[in-house]
């Protein structure tokens, strides 16, 4: 359940989005002219490599690699799901590869930034390269972890596929109209599991740039700021990725479909829409760290309305304790 009952996730998300914007607004400068400007080539970069997906033989690598897997684990080939997965998946790791060198470089400095310019705004502290470049160690070890956690979130859903499949095969339910409501299903455990795994990476991301404490350790401390507020970070998710993607299609429509007849025009066009991409980047970044925030002035009430005040979170397990200080 939420943390408080009185505030509805979709209220709450509005008040964040509103200070975003605002947030935004007041330091455009600043945001345009350093933030944006470093997301650029990333978003450029991103939307090329998409072009390229149709007639990129990684595509055809991975796309051949899942079908022999899925084939191999028995998964029924007259399932639609499986081959709409197959598809999306050889694509994002296609996608993935293509722009990894973005990513780690121009795409995670621009996130460094706006989070260097909200750390030092929180402490009144003036600017350093020193605090940058810690921020920016930070989030880059976090985004690789983040990278093994997404890998693990698509296994864990196809060994719970693999698994109930196998289950309706050995009922002896397998008629088609089983196997769609299988499916069906299916698809949504995978869109639930995927989309709490991506809004965990993205407070994971934030978390440890504005701590400056990155690494592995980053993710069980957003899965605990999180906590009771994943319908607010889902409600924040959903319009920036819908206003990607509806650049993103803007993108293959515009420039894409026109590429064989391009004028100068058309190539002013692309940068245009590469810089709303950018836009949208940076104002994702910003609504991840005014979420971070939201989310630790919770925890604070909440320990301050308790008992016992906690300084930590312990995590016991076979390797020993693992404390998560949440300051």
């Amino acid at each position: 359940m939420e943390q408080n009952p009185s505030t509805f996730p979709m209220e709450r998300s509005c008040k964040i989005l509103r200070r975003s914007i605002h947030h935004f607004l007041k330091n455009y400068h600043y945001f345009t002219t350093a933030s944006l400007l470093l997301a650029f080539p990333f978003s450029a970069a991103l939307l090329i490599s998409q072009s390229l997906l149709p007639s990129s033989p990684l595509l055809f690598t991975f796309h051949n690699h899942l079908n022999s897997l899925f084939e191999a684990a028995g998964f029924p080939p007259s399932s639609q799901l499986f081959t709409i997965l197959n598809h999306y998946i050889s694509q994002t790791i296609t996608s993935s590869i293509l722009v990894l060198p973005f990513t780690l470089s121009f795409f995670l400095i621009s996130k460094a930034s706006i989070i260097h310019d909200f750390h030092h705004d929180d402490q009144q502290q003036k600017p350093s390269f020193s605090s940058f470049l810690s921020i920016y160690n930070s989030i880059l070890s976090t985004q690789i972890c983040n990278s093994f956690l997404m890998l693990s979130a698509n296994a864990t859903c196809f060994s719970l596929l693999f698994v109930a499949f196998s289950c309706l095969e050995a009922s002896g339910y397998s008629s088609t109209a089983c196997l769609l409501v299988l499916s069906a299903a299916g698809a949504i455990l995978y869109s639930i599991i995927l989309g709490n795994t991506f809004v965990v990476c993205n407070l994971a991301l934030v978390a440890s740039g504005m701590d400056k404490s990155g690494g592995l350790l980053a993710i069980p401390k957003a899965c605990v700021l999180i906590r009771g507020r994943t319908a607010t970070a889902v409600a924040l998710a959903i319009p920036v990725n819908m206003a990607l993607a509806a650049v993103e299609a803007m993108f293959q429509y515009r420039v894409v479909r026109a590429f064989h007849t391009a004028t100068s025009s058309t190539a002013l066009e692309g940068i245009l829409i590469a810089y709303m991409y950018s836009i949208i980047v940076v104002i994702d970044t910003i609504v991840n760290c005014e979420f971070f925030k939201s989310c630790k002035r919770g925890f604070r009430m909440d320990e301050e309305g308790s008992e016992d005040t906690l300084t930590g979170f312990q995590l016991k397990g076979k390797m020993g304790r693992l404390w998560i200080e949440i300051p």
